[in-house]
């Protein structure tokens, strides 16, 4: 017998099936999950991981409890505690059939509250469309509304299951007797346990959606309807409007958000309290300040910004006019986001148009020494009309146009500033979406008969065509691409696509290296490549050594979510920087996003000096180490049963991409396994500490975790290999009065990192 002290969390998930244990008296509270169940005297704790290698319930005593223990390794066990205690087969079936009722409420619940969620927040939106019609105020629209789609199980459990169970559970005790035959009682019990872990890996799913969708309520980077709706109510209130309705769905919106289990409650407390402050504030602001703020006065300089652009760019009077048409009818539209075939057309009108005005003003703007801020404001921001900005959002772009760029020396580029420097041969242009660069592309018009011999040899040379080859090939990609919204995108600056503060969310040059800095000081090799040093002059005909390459980073003219890993070298050297895309306001979390860009330039890095051999096992290496794991894992002896079902669906969310699995694995190591707190399973993570090791700090500090020692001596007796190896060259170059070249040192030196 096992006296447990009320409180007690005596079994935790993930530890290994020993043992099972009758409740003899008390109670315990199971969970997993979001799943909760309370077994009391005579129910069976385990039943639910017979079938399997580890406990998928932690078990917390509710009050003190006595239990009766019987060791449990396999299916010969159960039966042995059937034949040896007869009395306890009744227990069994009782029990099975309150855990099985209990998991099946639980599934029919959460798939409930699920398709309910859905549908609450696409009426959530329809309703916020319907206020900002009634407020005569453009609607916003949230980037993560556009892939929202309905729950989709591809192993949902089937119907007759839940019937089959229940129907059990209803047979009087005199009927149950055929199940009390140790053999078919324990075929049963085993069968119960597969298919409770099938319900509750189901409802795991449901719970991942239901946490996913739920930052569309409230989210700490604030692209939710609780912030679309407050900014409504703060601009309906200063314009004097009655903003009852308003009030009155956020009062609905607080009491939802309270209440939901996958929102942290601090962030729910901060927000509201930031709401009822600033409502208090507006309460006792006077009328008329509330109506001169909402009357902000502009800059003379932004009156007549589309001409001021048109004008400077000498575009001709078919351009101008079609462009400046096609703004005032998007200007004019309410719901700029409308999904309508006239509005789709609208859209893409003016974003071909806006790439040929800019492509004019560009090409003027390079021997002009002083460009207008308005200009500016078009080539770094995509601004193009006061009205359309709004005329706070104009007035800041304009305070910010003459100070705002990039750092050549850090690799940080406006776009603008990326296409002057191919412009003057600093850069060359980059690859297109077919994986072309600017010569193959030459070689094509030349073989296709487009172009003469002489004409692609003056091409090749020509950084005017350089720059336009940039500007139709990648800027009108990535441009889109950032920005997240695809079916909505306008490269035009418009105040309804500001979803938080500008000054917040400008990326500078400061921001982002201090964020690659921050990823360099946990991933201390993500940017280095391996070259070939030779000195035969000094004895050494061959070493290897790595050369650290940062990133180009380019900030498109956007309001964005999304970065771009467009390129992992220039043209086919090895040694040079690979070429990552921002938006220049990123309304996502920055430092995210760089760790994901970084990680996939780890895979693609990988894939370019692995060629065709990417894959192939007998080749090591961090890609075909990571395609074998996740191939084969559901026969890899080192992973749990757990284990495998979280690969199975993060496989699915990541739509089969071993890359994209790859990604979320990398953001893991670098925010939770760098400071200690374990995300991955044990294979994964030998593969990232073999090829993305940590720096000597956290290698130093992870050293005494049992689930990092391993790997840890590995590296380090690989490492110390490495160091013996040149420390040797280093004592034969001392020998002969020969000094040791700097390569040899830094190398040195990054095996100490």
């Amino acid at each position: 017998m096992l006296n447990i002290v009320k409180g007690t969390r005596f079994l935790e998930a993930g530890l290994p099936v020993r043992e099972l244990y009758v409740l003899v008296s008390g109670s315990i509270q199971g969970r997993t999950g979001s799943f909760e169940m309370t077994l009391e005297k005579g129910d069976i704790i385990g039943l639910c991981d017979i079938a399997f290698d580890c406990h998928s319930v932690a078990y917390t005593a509710l009050e003190d409890c006595m239990l009766a223990e019987y060791p449990y390794a396999s299916i010969e066990d159960l039966t042995a505690i059937l034949v040896e205690h007869p009395e306890y087969r009744h227990f069994f079936i009782i029990s099975a059939a309150h855990l099985c009722h209990e998991i099946l409420d639980h599934y029919v619940l959460t798939h409930f509250d699920c398709s309910g969620l859905y549908d609450s927040l696409l009426s959530k939106y329809e309703e916020y469309k319907e206020l900002c019609t009634h407020f005569h105020i453009s609607p916003k629209a949230l980037p993560a509304l556009e892939t929202l789609e309905p729950l989709a199980l591809e192993d949902d459990i089937p119907g007759w299951l839940s019937s089959y169970y229940e129907g059990i559970a209803g047979i009087s005790s005199q009927k149950l007797l055929p199940f009390e035959e140790p053999s078919i009682l324990t075929g049963f019990l085993m069968k119960l346990s597969q298919d409770l872990h099938m319900i509750l890996d189901t409802c795991g799913v449901i719970d991942d959606y239901q946490k996913e969708v739920s930052c569309l309520l409230l989210s700490e980077n604030r692209l939710d309807f609780f912030d679309l709706f407050t900014d409504l109510y703060y601009r309906a209130f200063r314009a004097g409007e009655d903003t009852l309705p308003l009030a009155a769905s956020l009062g609905k919106q607080l009491i939802q958000i309270e209440s939901s289990p996958y929102i942290d409650r601090s962030l729910y407390q901060e927000r509201r309290s930031e709401y009822l402050e600033r409502c208090r504030i507006l309460e006792e602001t006077p009328p008329e300040q509330l109506r001169e703020a909402a009357q902000s006065k502009g800059t003379e300089a932004l009156a007549d910004s589309l001409e001021q652009i048109l004008a400077y760019g000498k575009c001709d009077e078919e351009l101008a006019g079609e462009f400046t048409e096609c703004i005032s009818r998007y200007k004019a539209m309410l719901d700029k986001n409308a999904a309508d075939d006239e509005a789709r057309k609208l859209r893409l009108r003016i974003t071909k148009l806006f790439y040929q005005v800019y492509k004019n003003a560009f090409l003027q703007s390079v021997s002009d020494s002083r460009i207008p801020p308005v200009l500016m404001m078009f080539f770094h921001f995509g601004y193009v009309d006061e009205e359309l900005a709004g005329t706070e959002y104009a007035s800041y772009l304009y305070s910010i146009a003459g100070q705002y760029h990039g750092n050549e020396t850090q690799g940080i580029y406006t776009m603008y500033e990326w296409l002057l420097a191919i412009y003057q041969g600093k850069k060359l242009p980059s690859r297109n979406e077919f994986d072309t660069d600017y010569e193959a592309h030459l070689r094509e018009l030349r073989v296709s008969g487009k172009i003469t011999a002489e004409e692609e040899r003056r091409m090749a040379d020509d950084n005017k065509q350089k720059v336009l080859y940039e500007m139709d090939n990648l800027f009108p990609i990535v441009n889109k691409t950032t920005f997240g919204r695809l079916s909505t995108f306008c490269p035009v600056f418009s105040e309804h696509n500001v979803l938080k503060d500008l000054e917040s969310t400008l990326v500078t040059p400061a921001k982002a290296v201090d964020v690659i800095n921050s990823i360099r000081s946990s991933d201390y090799s993500a940017f280095y490549r391996e070259t070939v040093f030779t000195k035969p002059e000094m004895g050494i005909s061959k070493e290897f050594v790595q050369v650290e390459i940062l990133p180009d980073i380019i900030l498109l003219p956007n309001l964005g979510t999304r970065g771009v890993m467009w390129q992992e070298i220039e043209g086919r050297r090895r040694t040079t920087p690979s070429r990552m895309l921002l938006s220049v306001f990123h309304l996502e979390n920055l430092s995210n996003t760089l760790i994901r860009l970084t990680g996939e330039y780890r895979w693609e890095m990988c894939r370019r000096i692995q060629g065709a051999r990417w894959n192939d096992l007998t080749d090591l290496s961090l890609t075909s180490e990571y395609f074998d794991y996740i191939q084969f894992y559901r026969k890899n002896h080192e992973l749990s049963t757990d284990a495998k079902d979280k690969i199975k669906n993060s496989l699915q969310k990541a739509k089969n991409s071993y890359r994209e699995m790859f990604v979320q694995d990398y953001l893991l190591w670098i925010q939770y396994e760098g400071n200690g707190s374990p995300r991955l399973n044990k294979v994964s993570r030998g593969i990232l500490f073999t090829y993305c090791p940590f720096s000597a700090a956290i290698r130093t500090r992870l050293h005494e975790n049992p689930l990092y020692k391993e790997t840890l001596d590995r590296y380090d007796l690989h490492t110390a290999q490495k160091k013996h190896h040149l420390d040797m060259i280093f004592q034969k170059l001392n020998k002969s009065g020969t000094p040791v070249p700097e390569a040899l040192e830094k190398q040195y030196q990054f095996l100490s990192s």
